[in-house]
């Protein structure tokens, strides 16, 4: 503290820059809070971001690390039923033990393929990569809206996890391996898969939110032990990081409890203008 105030005396202009620093941290844990579980990818967002705020993440670590406040935000609002199905689990529950099945299955073909290709992708990590993919990944999207069987049907609007075969979960888990392309989205790869499936909306997006617990949660455990020496490379250092991903915690928290209510008796169309728009205007911008 003594060292800081010290600073603070006699150079106003790095105080201004950690400021700046910070601020940015936050800004970057909103784009995250509120774009990770929608079908917009918030890798893409946070990408996009980074490099107009001029926001040093060369591993892209900050990334990476702050979806743990989004995963933990997943946790928190299904507290009481993840709660009710591990109990379930211990019990010898039939409907408990096949939704765990379903989700380890799901997550599997994502988790190898990251380990796998884990640096090759951070080389694509590029707006013009990201706005290509915005825009192709919006047609897809539009294109698993309209075949959704349930939209008009009664019961469209309920959550039937756990009536879910592996089938469907492993083509929402597979679907979900093409998101390691910044840009796709992983919840709406998986939800895209959901719906190939037969699932309806609610049900598609609960299930990519659960998918996230293992995959999200993984990639950022992973992230810090490998790329633990780059932490403190990052804008505004350990302070950022714990800002970033408290923000995301909290944005993230109002954005699942929105987004299920939306679904439940809206299409992905807002979606799909928001990912072409934006692809269009970052693509304009590079040229």
């Amino acid at each position: 503290q003594a060292q800081y105030f010290y600073r603070l005396r006699l150079s106003p202009a790095t105080v201004i820059l950690d400021f700046m620093e910070i601020l940015q941290a936050i800004l970057l844990g909103i784009i995250e809070g509120l774009t990770e579980f929608l079908p917009v990818s918030s890798t893409g967002h946070l990408i996009i971001a980074e490099q107009y705020m001029s926001f040093k993440d060369s591993a892209k670590v900050f990334s990476v690390v702050i979806q743990l406040g989004a995963i933990l935000a997943v946790v928190w609002y299904y507290r009481r039923d993840l709660a009710a199905k591990l109990a379930g689990l211990f019990k010898s529950d039939k409907v408990s033990k096949q939704f765990f099945i379903n989700l380890v299955a799901a997550s599997i073909p994502a988790g190898i393929l990251g380990l796998a290709l884990d640096k090759k992708f951070e080389d694509y990590a590029t707006p013009g990569v990201v706005a290509t993919a915005l825009i192709l990944g919006a047609f897809v999207l539009l294109w698993a809206d309209k075949f959704d069987k349930h939209r008009r049907s009664e019961g469209a609007e309920r959550n039937n996890l756990d009536k879910l075969s592996l089938k469907q979960a492993l083509l929402a888990g597979f679907a979900q391996t093409i998101a390691l392309i910044p840009g796709v989205s992983r919840s709406g790869a998986a939800i895209v898969g959901g719906l190939f499936g037969g699932m309806n909306r609610v049900t598609a997006t609960a299930f990519s939110f659960y998918l996230g617990i293992p995959i999200l949660g993984g990639a950022a455990v992973y992230k810090l032990i490998t790329d633990r020496h780059e932490l403190a490379s990052v804008s505004g250092g350990g302070t950022s990081i714990i800002l970033g991903l408290i923000t995301s915690f909290i944005v993230a928290l109002m954005a699942i409890s929105w987004l299920l209510k939306y679904v439940s008796t809206h299409s992905f169309k807002i979606f799909v203008y928001w990912r072409i728009i934006l692809g269009i205007v970052v693509l304009a911008l590079l040229f």
